[in-house]
């Protein structure tokens, strides 16, 4: 599958399949916009302002505000995060970890899927790992980007809550209104899940990535930033700055294993982006095709333990290259 004509690729029989395929898979919602104009959406069992929890879909707006916070001079994806936080300077392996690795999760943290701790819990947890030798997929890293951004907000004499600099920095000027946002036992807005949208509220967190960042012609974030978050590291390629990217992984966790986007990389667009949350809650973004596609599904918790078992996902489980297959066609024979 490759970028050519995208109208073309978005045929009538291909939309019908795209729609059949995500309804059949637990759907909730499927929106697909072309150009910034729909030409799918379907609500299987609600209508188009019905919200559903992104799970693990929120962390993608964090790699975001992090390219803000670096045009607005908070931060640098390279800085130590002992700059902010001192108290990881006494520590052989925190005192080296960056900004950047945190976002890659690739900075030592480990944490447990579904557990997401309070912001101080995160800071004090130990490393596993020295900066930059595993990936290490969990909620934790985000929860001390949170504590980050919160001291740095602070220190520039700004409200310091990260979900306030959220809404003023991306969610207000795309317009984007989510029904709720889920706080920990510390106050503090919980950043690896915790948010609730429609499918078309999501949309516009997507069109944005799909624009470069920028609304009405500016940029909203930094432009060297944006570019890094679909920049995998060297440990899982598959994975950039809070984005799923499809490139082939020696990572073998579990997480990235569902990820099939990454055995099938050849035949994919190369700029293709994902946001992926717990029950497959997709984000697609691909600006080569004029593409933003939202994907939201009733969240099944034995099929995804399931599914990240031993034997993985099974034939008749989500597939995004089936998914994005059924919409735009099988794989051209040439490579891309």
């Amino acid at each position: 599958m490759v970028a050519s004509d995208a109208v073309a690729a978005l045929s009538d029989a291909g939309l019908d399949r795209a729609r059949a395929y995500a309804a059949r898979h637990d759907g909730l919602s499927l929106l697909i916009l072309h150009d910034g104009g729909v030409v799918l959406e379907n609500h299987p069992e609600g209508g188009v302002d019905d919200a559903h929890p992104l799970h693990s879909g929120t962390k993608s707006f964090f790699g975001v505000l992090a390219a803000a916070a670096v045009q607005d001079g908070l931060l640098t994806l390279d800085e130590r995060v002992s700059e902010t936080l001192t108290e990881w300077r006494n520590d052989p392996y925190k005192v080296d970890a960056t900004i950047r690795q945190l976002l890659t999760l690739t900075a030592g943290l480990p944490s447990q899927i579904g557990v997401i701790p309070t912001y101080a819990d995160a800071v004090a947890m130990p490393f596993s790992a020295a900066p930059g030798e595993q990936f290490q997929y969990g909620p934790a890293p985000f929860q001390v980007f949170g504590e980050v951004l919160r001291r740095k907000l602070c220190d520039a004499g700004r409200p310091a809550d990260p979900l306030a600099y959220l809404h003023d920095r991306i969610l207000d000027p795309i317009g984007l209104r989510y029904a709720d946002w889920a706080r920990g036992a510390d106050g503090l807005p919980r950043l690896p899940a915790g948010a609730v949208m429609s499918a078309r509220e999501w949309a516009r967190f997507g069109e944005l990535v799909r624009a470069g960042g920028m609304v009405d012609g500016a940029p909203v974030v930094d432009e060297q930033a944006f570019k890094a978050m679909f920049q995998g590291s060297g440990v899982n390629p598959a994975y950039g700055l809070t984005w799923w990217l499809p490139r082939p992984t020696p990572a073998a966790d579990a997480v990235t294993r569902l990820n099939d986007a990454s055995r099938h990389a050849d035949a994919l667009p190369a700029d293709l982006v994902m946001a992926n949350g717990a029950g497959h809650q997709m984000l697609y973004v691909v600006p080569s095709l004029k593409l933003t596609i939202v994907r939201q599904a009733r969240l099944d918790i034995v099929k995804v333990m399931r599914e990240a078992g031993p034997d993985g996902p099974g034939p008749d489980d989500w597939s995004d290259f089936a998914f994005l297959s059924t919409l735009l066609g099988p794989p051209k024979d040439t490579p891309r």
